[in-house]
């Protein structure tokens, strides 16, 4: 079995590769930390590391990297003796962790699945246990864990049900592998039911709750002011803001011109695009000037830039890791990947804030947490774009419900906090046996 996974790997790898590469170059930075990719780690991380007892946390791109940030800053004061590494598949989860972790604590890129690279990074990590955020099964280097005797834990983990089909359907290769966790987090009970099913063991799974809404921190340091930020593009000193956040194709000319004919009715609106990947921005420009929208980049707003009001409609921000301090500034927030595309992003983090959310019809990779929001009262979610028009027009007339939205929003994450603690003592007790 291990054979032939191995087998179809290579060949997998050898024809996706041009498409990787190409995506990690249109993404930037691919440079720096390459060979890490290959589990090849120069000679100061390798002295960082020497006779160290490590812990290896992991964290896919940015979503897990707030995730995963949140939950060091909790296990590490517990283990003052032991070196913490953690690790990002993409450039963006690297630039955020540089940005929200101490130097002291080792950032690597993960190692491609292939059996010698994979042996190389453990060989040099050693580490005393590794901690993956999220369902990231990766069959070669969980195999390697299992030979050494690794501890290992799954947190925070959620099975959508399409996932969980295909890790049935192949179920004689992932059963051993979600067998060997030392420990897993499940979101809820239904995630944990699916959990054994797939071949966890009952006694390693505790039903945790979700690390997202611990993660949802709104004390955290502002690297910018953004309400002088969008003064200087011409926004009014009272702009009633429409943040749309993490959009993908299509939504960001949605919401702009949606935004564009309402504000004839409230002259003082201003919108702010986030698209989920920055690299996406020249053709998210092509497509507003295609609707006439009149923008600037975040990129291009220099410290002398000053705009005259109504100069442009919107802000198009081109950049990373500033998603959170947009949203404090929001009025409204529409959380992307919920109209055109599905799946659906994160609100919490606008929820914490206390603001009105608004979402699309997918919210797949939510299942629990959107339907929540909408019953209580914290979240509206719309049908389509007409409808999307319809609760914005109601919402920018109405401060008292948008008051009402964020109040009910904030109450549903507070009631929800606590997985940090619970997670962090699961993994705690590996090392006190």
């Amino acid at each position: 079995m291990r054979l032939l996974y191995n087998l179809l790997f290579n060949i997998g790898f050898v024809l996706s590769a041009p498409w990787y590469f190409v995506k990690m170059y249109r993404r930037g930075g691919w440079k720096d930390g390459f060979g890490e990719r290959f589990g090849l780690y120069n000679a100061r991380l390798k002295q960082a590391l020497t006779n160290r007892q490590v812990v290896w946390f992991h964290a896919v791109s940015v979503g897990e990297v707030n995730l995963c940030t949140q939950l060091i800053k909790a296990v590490e004061p517990h283990l003052p003796l032991h070196t913490i590494v953690v690790s990002t598949t993409t450039s963006t989860g690297m630039a955020l962790l540089k940005d929200r972790l101490p130097s002291h604590i080792v950032k690597v890129y993960y190692p491609i699945d292939r059996r010698k690279h994979v042996m190389r990074a453990i060989g040099l990590i050693h580490p005393a246990a590794v901690i993956l955020v999220e369902a990231e099964i990766w069959p070669n280097f969980l195999w390697s864990l299992q030979r050494r005797g690794i501890p290992h834990f799954l947190v925070n983990a959620r099975l959508s049900e399409r996932s969980f089909r295909g890790y049935r359907r192949f179920g004689f290769l992932f059963r051993p592998l979600f067998a060997g966790f030392t420990g897993v987090g499940a979101q809820n009970e239904a995630d944990a039911e699916r959990l054994r099913q797939l071949g966890c063991r009952p006694e390693a799974i505790q039903v945790v709750g979700s690390l997202k809404f611990d993660s949802a921190k709104i004390d955290e340091r502002r690297s910018f002011d953004v309400g002088a930020l969008l003064r200087q593009v011409g926004a009014p000193e009272d702009a009633l803001v429409v943040v749309a956040g993490s959009t993908h194709d299509g939504e960001e000319k949605i919401v702009a011109t949606l935004c564009q004919r309402l504000k004839g009715q409230f002259p003082r609106l201003f919108t702010v695009l986030v698209p989920r990947h920055q690299e996406r921005g020249a053709a998210v420009g092509q497509d507003l000037r295609s609707a006439g929208i009149r923008f600037i980049f975040r990129k291009d707003i220099l410290p002398r830039t000053q705009l005259e009001p109504g100069e442009v409609d919107c802000l198009v921000v081109n950049t990373t890791g500033e998603l959170r301090l947009f949203y404090e500034r929001a009025d409204i927030v529409f959380v992307g990947k919920s109209l055109t595309a599905e799946g659906g992003q994160n609100p919490i983090e606008p929820a914490a804030l206390g603001k009105a959310v608004v979402f699309g019809p997918n919210m797949q990779n939510f299942p629990d947490i959107a339907p929540a929001f909408v019953q209580a009262g914290g979240a509206v979610q719309v049908a389509d774009a007409d409808e999307l028009g319809r609760t914005l027009e109601a919402l920018l007339g109405d401060p008292g419900r948008r008051a009402d939205l964020g109040r009910r929003a904030a109450a549903i994450v507070r009631e929800n906090q606590g997985s940090i603690g619970r997670t962090t003592g699961m993994i705690l007790g590996a090392f006190q046996h």
